[in-house]
């Protein structure tokens, strides 16, 4: 299935920046990961920086599946508030995930400047807004600000009132975030990899695993008209697409739809530099780019197939456009990109990390949600931890049979 159709923004800002051979030799590893996106390049960062003799596959050239798609919206909260977190998981647990996330943001920067690709495009810092969309929801916003303040988070809540003086923005009142963030997960996946490659792992694009077998305590991969690949573990960061290798799904499939504005002259309206997205559902969000364009997502449908998803671009296109133009009437702005992917979401919007039931010495990095780069963050130390026979003090709040 293609992941992504349209033209997505990143590819044109980044062109291509490393192709990786395919796998031409029978070879064996201690650790196979499958998918090269950024969930599978911050897990297999994590492994060979412990040391671990790691591989990655992909069925594709690295970057170029959903992670080309990522407007790449970095923040600490996943797509349920945290007082309907509570209720489904007690609130100690829901804070608990609340802090992780948190604290994640702060190491996905650390690692990126290691990497030198901070300052931009790779992570930005922001504030971000979650707007009321409708004078209803004012009420859930304000409980949420005042449990997450309760629970040492930096929010605030911002009356419509001010929302009104100092942005073209006209909703009731929203939800000020101070710890968010932005990055380009593409040129971010290519950097992790170059660097991991340097510290030992081996990179095979275009091999597409067709298969799975085990022979005692070593798992032998099949691949498309290519040799096989023997390791003793496999983890797999496929995304959407791990079912298939899985032999079941976690979350329902969704279509969603975003584009990037040609370079802007001016921001009129736009508060600050933040991060902005609604409490509807489906919902919109939007975020500015280091070369002065806007990328707003969201609309998101049902998943049927490929070909319902791309007949449905140039009206979500449009829809989004107009938009923001409703919400910012000062900015001239036109469509430069636009593009559509799938995406997966889960019950309770947390990923689903570590062994995967029944599959011995079988691991999955299922970052799935609108926090998909701060969850695979997250996988790649909670997957690191099991393989190593180590305690990891949050895989319990993303494993696969809670």
């Amino acid at each position: 299935m293609d992941l992504v159709t349209g033209t997505p923004f990143w590819k044109h800002l980044d062109g291509q920046p490393h192709a990786y051979p395919p796998l031409r030799d029978e070879v064996s590893c201690e650790v196979l990961v499958i998918g090269g996106g950024i969930s599978g390049a911050l897990v297999a960062h994590a492994l060979v920086e412990a040391g671990i003799e790691t591989i990655l596959v992909d069925r594709r050239d690295v970057g170029t599946g959903s992670t080309a798609a990522s407007t790449a919206l970095l923040q600490y909260e996943p797509d349920m508030p945290l007082w309907r977190l509570a209720r489904l998981h007690g609130e100690a647990d829901a804070v608990r995930c609340y802090h992780v996330c948190r604290d994640t943001l702060d190491d996905i920067r650390t690692l990126s400047r290691s990497l030198g690709a901070c300052p931009d495009p790779a992570f930005t810092a922001h504030e971000s807004l979650k707007l009321a969309s409708r004078p209803r929801d004012v009420g859930a916003l304000r409980r949420e600000c005042e449990l997450r303040r309760t629970h040492g988070f930096d929010v605030a809540f911002v009356e419509g009132a001010q929302l009104r003086r100092e942005t073209s923005l006209r909703h009731a009142g929203a939800l000020l975030t101070r710890e968010a963030a932005s990055m380009d997960a593409f040129a971010f996946t290519h950097a992790l990899l170059k660097r991991s490659e340097e510290l030992g792992l081996q990179v095979f694009e275009r091999t597409a695993v067709t298969s799975i077998s085990q022979r005692g305590r070593t798992h032998l991969v099949h691949t498309h008209d290519r040799p096989a690949i023997h390791a003793r573990s496999i983890v797999v960061a496929a995304g959407y697409e791990a079912a298939g290798l899985l032999g079941r799904t976690w979350g329902s499939l969704h279509s969603t739809y975003a584009l990037a504005t040609l370079p802007l002259p001016s921001f009129d309206g736009w508060p600050g530099n933040r991060l902005l997205w609604e409490t509807a559902r489906p919902y919109f969000y939007a975020r500015r780019t280091v070369d002065d364009r806007i990328i707003v997502g969201g609309y998101d449908e049902e998943f049927r197939d490929p070909r319902a998803r791309d007949a449905l671009l140039p009206a979500k296109t449009a829809a989004l456009l107009r938009k923001l133009r409703s919400l910012f009437p000062g900015i001239e702005c036109e469509t430069g990109y636009a593009w559509t992917g799938t995406f997966a979401e889960t019950p309770d919007t947390l990923p689903y990390i570590g062994r995967v039931p029944g599959r011995d010495g079988v691991y999955a990095a299922l970052g799935y949600g609108g926090n998909g780069i701060v969850f695979s963050r997250i996988s790649a130390g909670i997957i690191r931890d099991q393989i190593l026979g180590r305690h990891n003090p949050h895989a319990d709040l993303f494993h696969f049979e809670r």
